[in-house]
């Protein structure tokens, strides 16, 4: 929607120079969205996509409107820091359903480190604020984490901080971009060993709870087939819209005309879009040979831009990550799986288990 932003993330990729997106713009977003689908999702991301408040309130009235005269029915979900994040906005999130995900990076140290304000001042107590408001309404909510070489250290005890603050959803991504080092993997290694015996204690206590890089993991053993089938499919299944209508396959290509797809006004390019997806279902040099491939995160065109700046190339540290992170995943579903967990097993085998989850919590 912008490229304005009220914070200065050190490792933010965001352009923060263009113009904002209009009305005539979104309008056209929930048109193409829903021309030929029954279901259509649409995020609001930035930047700071509060900053055009007035916006979204609209672009979510029209799709409204747009549901009584077609088939398609609208979602919608937001990505925030939070610091424009009222009840009045909560409130409007939960009379719509729109999914709002909060930006957090874990502990005040680790998150102040990175996620500052154009002062230089750090956002963490503001954000925190905004996360007890949200949880309180919209108890579901998700939060997006993300680290950096010199947060590493904060990791373990962040992801902690935020399941004690009310969250369910972690997800936890590295920081691609990052100067990464030999020296940090056995501090990465470290951490998510402490991650796994945060994950057990939590799951054998029958707590409810979503770790990314553990589930993503775990589920790439326990559903195989779907999990190759559902592997990025660049400009496929999901694209991204710049402020002036130009479509890209994702977030992170915004604003980079050799990714254009078309645009909102006059259609998507399918043989543009077909030629990337094609592209990037390659395999990448070196990874053919990799006993892990098949459940490794190397096919992420963004994760591999961000890294290396080229879709087709993958980053060293990216392999290093799988080669720690998956044994350990395994190790810790092992344990769980031979102890007969309920939770567990219903969680990573019963298809239906997010739906008795949320019924059985609403009882």
């Amino acid at each position: 929607m912008t490229a304005r932003c009220n914070l200065k993330c050190s490792y933010c990729y965001v352009n923060h120079n263009g113009d904002d997106m209009t009305m005539d713009t979104t309008r056209a977003v929930v048109d193409l969205a829903g021309r030929d689908s029954k279901r259509a999702g649409i995020i609001f991301f930035g930047g700071e996509p509060l900053l055009l408040r007035s916006i979204i309130y609209d672009t979510v009235a029209y799709a409204r409107s747009k549901e009584k005269e077609s088939e398609c029915r609208y979602f919608f979900k937001i990505t925030t820091n939070g610091l424009l994040l009222d009840d009045d906005f909560i409130d409007f999130a939960r009379r719509e359903g729109l999914f709002i995900a909060l930006s957090v990076d874990g502990t005040k140290k680790a998150h102040n480190k990175h996620r500052k304000d154009s002062g230089g001042n750090g956002s963490f107590d503001k954000v925190v604020s905004a996360a007890r408001r949200l949880l309180a309404v919209k108890p579901y909510s998700p939060v997006l984490m993300t680290i950096h070489p010199d947060t590493l250290s904060e990791f373990a005890a962040g992801v902690q901080y935020l399941f004690s603050l009310g969250f369910s959803y972690v997800i936890a991504s590295l920081d691609y971009s990052a100067d990464w080092r030999e020296e940090n993997l056995p501090e990465l290694e470290r951490q998510y060993k402490l991650l796994a015996k945060l994950y057990e204690q939590k799951t054998l206590a029958e707590d409810k709870f979503y770790f990314s890089p553990f589930e993503v993991k775990i589920s790439s053993h326990v559903n195989s087939k779907t999990y190759c089938q559902e592997r990025c499919e660049l400009g496929l299944r999901q694209l991204s819209v710049g402020p002036d209508g130009t479509i890209y396959p994702c977030v992170q290509f915004v604003g980079d005309p050799q990714f254009a797809l078309g645009n909102v006004f006059d259609g998507v390019n399918n043989d543009a879009r077909q030629a990337l997806y094609t592209r990037n279902e390659e395999e990448k040099p070196g990874c053919d040979i990799c006993a892990i491939r098949s459940r490794c995160n190397h096919y992420c065109a963004c994760l591999n831009r961000q890294a290396t700046g080229s879709i087709d190339k993958v980053s060293p540290m990216l392999c290093a990550h799988e080669r720690i992170v998956l044994p350990i995943a395994d190790d810790l579903a092992e344990r769980l799986y031979e102890k007969g967990n309920a939770l567990f097993i219903q969680k990573q085998y019963n298809d239906f288990y997010p739906l008795l989850s949320l019924a059985e919590d609403s009882l």
